[in-house]
């Protein structure tokens, strides 16, 4: 038990595995250096190795009674790397991305026929179960017991718990049992977040009452129905709220209340004016907030929000109502692009915090709101929209956007360090958006010169990816220069065939399929086999939803001929098919006719088997 050894292969299906005395890790997240690796690859390694590190507890010392209790050791270690990098680096920054990716992936999981809960109830091939549902909102189910209970106690539970069950298989039960043993509470009903699935929908009404200053909201919970639970019982949801003055100071420190009902109002009284409420502080819980507010109200809430995570969520959730009005035919109000403008000129914002809220929300983030209101969604009514956002931006702030890429110039040799990180992010943003509209000469030109000089992976990258996203006139010869540089680099190859896939332009599928016969995409390897076809269907919504389903076809043509030679990978790929209802009529019908192509192959794997017939409700 005291050995701990790693060893790193470049074909793995997993990131890594947290096998006792011998840490298996995919290459990728464990080696690297300035000329091949970027600062998310560092992060990452940081992260991952932490993560299987910190499994020598969670996991290993104390592992699962069966594998219905996967999320015992993977929510609670997932939560544990989180925190580490969060001391490491940015805790908002890290929040951030955190809550970030469990949009992408798990709210996407939990709205679809893929759902599960937390604890799966019944499987027929576990490795299906290696989800973002266990993962990552495992990891929000222990942030909430955190939240709860408050650190000290947190502390003084996963103390007992190493104490108490030390060399022991453990349930879900047994976790729980220690909290309420610290800390003297009944967590019966908090328990319902591993039984029960779907995300909650929690919406909130505000109500002034200015004779005595008092604010109150009412605060109601739903949750849909998933596939084997049309019923949903309340669950216990912490709401980290804070309140802040007309004039942008604080007028209440973040407080905690509990919504455990499917309806509660919550009273704050003794106040000289109306607030504006900030919710979810730090994102306390893993649910969809419904709020009715203005523009304004968003812009001041960016503007002067205390809570970093909030500060950015009234950013997106700004951007977001903007991009569904452009879809409907709606345009850009100047209120977004100047208050977007301040927040660059802000000098107390850490840089790779104005990195990430100078993005727009993701294509795939503003179809689920699409399909969440009601609506069917046109992906390329979505790319348009996210394009012109993008353009808007680049071209009302080119002034401060160019002057603060040159102010995030970092000096000396490379370095991964968090700081000089979030300058590198910042930069790559800028130039970013320089780069795009109808005069983007200035912003090709520095990206030109970007790639050419750059001394490491974080800058040259970022330049390529402006370079063809933009169509440039040497496009194909930076392309072909990077590859010539590299082609004896695994790891990079795969960021080169990566770049290419996701690059959402005409004739993105010709350019994938004409890469999978290059002598550098090797499909057998399961970093290769995503890279370039996992990432063109994940990553390349208008290429991979083509109208006339040509991207559909030569997924599932590819999946099929995976199937047999690595199930884990072809399962997990087959899964991007999970939202096909959002989409039109015709895609639909295109969608579902390649999952019943696969459902009919004789040979098919259980592992896809399993998961094609449950979205396909067969």
């Amino acid at each position: 038990l005291d050995v701990f050894n790693i060893v790193a292969v470049d074909d793995f299906n997993m990131g890594a595995m947290e096998n006792k005395g011998l840490n298996i890790f995919n290459s990728k997240f464990v080696l690297a250096s300035p000329e091949t690796a970027t600062d998310r690859d560092y992060e990452l390694i940081e992260s991952i190795i932490a993560h299987e590190y910190f499994h020598n507890w969670t996991g290993n010392r104390i592992t699962c009674r069966d594998w219905f209790q996967l999320c015992l050791k993977e929510g609670l270690t997932v939560f544990r790397d989180q925190q580490f990098s969060a001391d490491e680096r940015s805790e908002a920054v890290q929040r951030i991305g955190d809550v970030k990716a469990l949009r992408a992936r798990q709210f996407r999981e939990d709205a679809g026929p893929l759902a599960h809960p937390v604890r799966p109830e019944e499987y027929i091939e576990i490795n299906n179960f290696y989800t973002s549902t266990v993962y990552e909102k495992g990891a929000e189910v222990i942030r909430m017991l955190h939240t709860l209970v408050g650190p000290e106690a947190y502390r003084k539970g996963t103390d007992l718990y190493f104490e108490r069950h030390d060399g022991q298989a453990c349930t879900i039960e047994d976790w729980i049992k220690v909290f309420e043993d610290a800390t003297g509470r009944d967590l019966g009903a908090f328990a319902r977040w591993y039984s029960q699935a779907g995300t909650p929908e929690v919406t909130v009404a505000e109500d002034w009452e200015p004779s005595d200053g008092t604010l109150t909201l009412t605060v109601s919970q739903k949750t849909a129905p998933t596939p084997g639970q049309p019923e949903k019982g309340p669950q216990v949801i912490p709401v980290a709220i804070g309140l802040i003055a007309p004039d942008g100071s604080e007028a209440m420190e973040t407080k905690v209340v509990e919504l455990n009902e499917t309806q509660q109002d919550f009273r704050f009284a003794g106040l000289e004016d109306r607030p504006v409420a900030s919710l979810l502080r730090g994102f306390s819980a893993p649910i969809v907030l419904n709020r009715d507010l203005d523009d304004g109200t968003r812009a001041f809430l960016l503007a002067h929000d205390t809570d970093p995570f909030n500060r950015w969520e009234a950013g997106r959730t700004l951007a977001m109502d903007i991009a569904l009005r452009l879809v409907s035919g709606g345009a850009i109000p100047d209120l977004w692009t100047e208050a977007m403008g301040k927040l660059l000129r802000d000098p107390a914002l850490d840089p790779a915090f104005k990195a990430l809220a100078l993005d727009v929300p993701g294509a795939d983030e503003v179809s689920a709101e699409i399909h969440r209101r009601g609506d069917l969604v046109n992906p390329d009514s979505v790319y348009r929209a996210l394009s012109l956002m993008r353009s808007a931006l680049g071209e009302a702030l080119a002034g401060p956007l160019r002057e603060t890429y040159h102010a995030m110039a970092v000096p000396g040799p490379y370095t991964p360090d968090a700081k000089s990180a979030g300058k590198r992010a910042l930069a790559n943003r800028c130039l970013a958006l320089l780069a795009t509209g109808d005069n983007n000469d200035e912003g090709i030109a520095l990206a030109q010169a970007q790639f050419e000089t750059a001394d490491n992976m974080s800058m040259a990258l970022p330049a390529l990816r402006c370079i063809v996203e933009e169509r440039a006139a040497d496009a194909d010869a930076a392309l072909d220069a990077f590859h010539e540089q590299w082609k004896d680099d695994v790891q990079v190859v795969d960021k080169w065939l990566a770049l290419q896939a996701s690059v959402e332009a005409p004739g993105a599928l010709d350019r994938v399929i004409k890469l999978t016969d290059h002598p550098s995409f090797d499909w057998k390897n399961p970093n290769k086999f995503r890279s370039l076809i996992g990432v063109f269907a994940m990553m390349n919504p208008t290429g991979f939803h083509a109208a006339d389903g040509a991207g559909y076809r030569f997924l599932t043509d590819w999946l099929l001929r995976l199937d047999a030679l690595n199930p884990q990978t072809t399962a997990r790929l087959a899964g991007v098919f999970e939202t096909w209802t959002r989409y039109t009529k015709d895609r639909q019908t295109l969608m579902k006719s390649e999952m019943e192509r696969m459902a009919a192959t004789d040979d098919l794997s259980k592992n896809t088997r399993e998961i094609v017939e449950r979205m396909l409700g067969t």
